[in-house]
């Protein structure tokens, strides 16, 4: 089955075909995944670090708050390289535009920013 593995803001995502795994339930990775919690990333990037990654790959960002930065994620190529029983690469691209939520409504959080029920 076709599949998606995006990688960061500024990182390469892959179109993959599954191999059929059935030892790791016919699934592979659905992401770069974060190496950074979304606090910690709202502590220690600022909107100038963010810029100049952005404008180091030619990234225009049209939404997205510090918590989805480019630095907060894993290293793709590293994560796919644990993918190579799982799925065969059939594509790779690298984004251009970004679209993601503003950052300013967490709805899993209530008003004093504590998670919810």
């Amino acid at each position: 089955m076709l599949g998606i593995i995006p990688g960061s803001m500024t990182a390469p995502g892959f179109i993959v075909k599954g191999k059929g795994e059935t030892a790791s339930l016919n699934s592979a990775s659905h992401g770069a995944g974060r190496k950074m919690s979304r606090t910690a990333a709202m502590r220690s990037i600022t909107q100038t670090i963010l810029k100049e990654e952005l404008d180091k790959h030619n990234v225009k960002l049209m939404g997205g708050g510090l918590d989805e930065a480019p630095q907060a994620y894993k290293d793709i190529g590293v994560v796919m390289q644990y993918q190579k029983q799982l799925v065969d690469i059939a594509g790779k691209f690298y984004p251009k535009i970004v679209k993601m939520d503003s950052g300013s409504s967490r709805p899993w959080k209530d008003k004093k920013g504590v998670a919810g029920e």
